[in-house]
């Protein structure tokens, strides 16, 4: 795989380089909730410019349909990357209100050497995400003709066969842009070059999201510690009463198999010893106090939903990352937006800090959680910027986006 730094070598000034980053952020409203994935876009970025590319930045952000929608429009992405771009990067980053139409070929027509463009939302076109190759095919050609390399760098959207993630790279000379060789590099010490012991922390709403890294990781992990909505499954399968709590039941059989496969191979599964507990969702948008109480795990009333780790907990998870070397966290603990439901999460994150461990936060809400509890982010080995680019990753799949970068 060819890296940015080879593309410098062969030399960059003056050449229209298509930068496909993920700038896919939270927002509320035209606020941008969690800009770490624009922060991270930056030193790619950044380094082109330096060398006196004309930089066209290229990304999705949610899932419009197709077509237009002022909603996913990445005007407020613009803005903010103009923000972190101003002390290193001459002039404004231009923004193309199209990907392929009129404005997009007139602002990259305007370049100069050194200047950034950031185009409209990719999704706003249906090539995209379309799973015809014709029509993924076309688009491609459109955006191809906007530039002359084309460098990857939009790790957490490496697991979608999208045009811009795919099918653009075999249009042009292309390489993969630093974040993408980071993301890789660390995800290599999780597979292949793994200090141990090795722990995994998943958390997260549905087991049936994280089965298939489950199954991956028991020939690869020591331990794996369960949290979030998922545990109450986990916890199902075991014979108790999980109460009110989000269950999958079609999904228990497997959980049993894993578990049985787990004690087989010698891999410790860690379950919640107790949770803190509510008689209701609560109201995120409203987060008034809700009276929560904590249970034992194996005896959660039949009128309440578990909604975080308990105390005990805490303390248990935190002993069992305390030995670690090597620790992978995808996923909170619980309703970490929440107040009353916060510490499970924070918590783990703390576990993380604290242990001498490589530490790995696997992107999505667990590296939202990292931010929006206050925690420094160089405290961590990584924060990676793709949840579900990781986990497949770490299923052992191939991810389109990275295919399309090797040579």
């Amino acid at each position: 795989m060819k890296t940015i730094d080879d593309l410098l070598q062969e030399g960059v000034s003056g050449k229209r380089v298509f930068v496909r980053a993920d700038l896919n952020v939270p927002l509320s409203g035209d606020t941008i909730t969690d800009d770490g994935r624009i922060r991270a876009a930056v030193p790619t970025i950044t380094k082109l410019a330096a060398a006196g590319a004309k930089v066209i930045v290229a990304s999705h952000l949610g899932r419009p349909k197709g077509a237009p929608d002022p909603q996913f429009s990445l005007a407020p992405v613009a803005k903010r990357l103009g923000e972190l771009l101003a002390s290193s990067v001459r002039g404004e980053v231009a923004f193309a209100t199209d990907t392929v139409g009129e404005s997009a070929r007139a602002a990259v027509a305007a370049l100069a050497d050194g200047d950034v463009v950031l185009l409209e939302n990719l999704r706003f076109n249906p090539g995209e995400t379309s799973k015809d190759d014709g029509e993924r095919g076309a688009f491609a050609d459109q955006l191809a003709s906007l530039a002359d390399l084309y460098v990857g760098d939009g790790f957490g959207a490496v697991h979608r066969k999208h045009a811009s993630v795919y099918d653009l790279p075999a249009r042009l000379p292309h390489a993969a842009g630093d974040l993408i060789a980071t993301e890789v590099g660390v995800l290599k010490k999780l597979t292949e070059e793994v200090a141990r012991p090795y722990a995994v922390v998943l958390g997260g709403a549905k087991v049936s999201d994280k089965l298939g890294v489950i199954d991956h990781l028991l020939s690869k992990a020591d331990r794996i510690l369960i949290g979030g909505g998922m545990a109450y499954t986990f916890l199902k399968a075991q014979g108790h009463e999980v109460g009110s709590s989000l269950l999958q039941e079609d999904q228990i059989p497997a959980v049993i198999e894993y578990l049985e496969r787990a004690k087989a191979k010698g891999v410790e599964f860690v379950l919640p010893l107790d949770v803190v507990a509510a008689d209701g969702f609560p109201d995120l948008k409203n987060p008034v106090a809700t009276h929560p109480t904590v249970v034992p795990a194996d005896a959660i009333p039949a009128d309440l939903i578990g909604l975080d780790i308990g105390p005990e907990s805490r303390k248990l998870f935190a002993s069992k990352l305390a030995d670690a070397a090597t620790v992978f966290w995808n996923g909170p603990m619980g309703v970490f937006e929440h107040p009353d439901f916060a510490e499970g999460t924070r918590a783990v994150a703390q576990a993380l800090i604290d242990s001498p461990a490589f530490t790995v936060v696997g992107g999505g809400d667990s590296a939202a959680a990292v931010r929006i509890l206050g925690f420094d982010e160089n405290a961590f080995g990584h924060i990676s910027t793709g949840g579900g680019a990781s986990l497949e990753y770490l299923e052992g799949k191939t991810l389109p986006g990275l295919a399309a970068l090797e040579d």
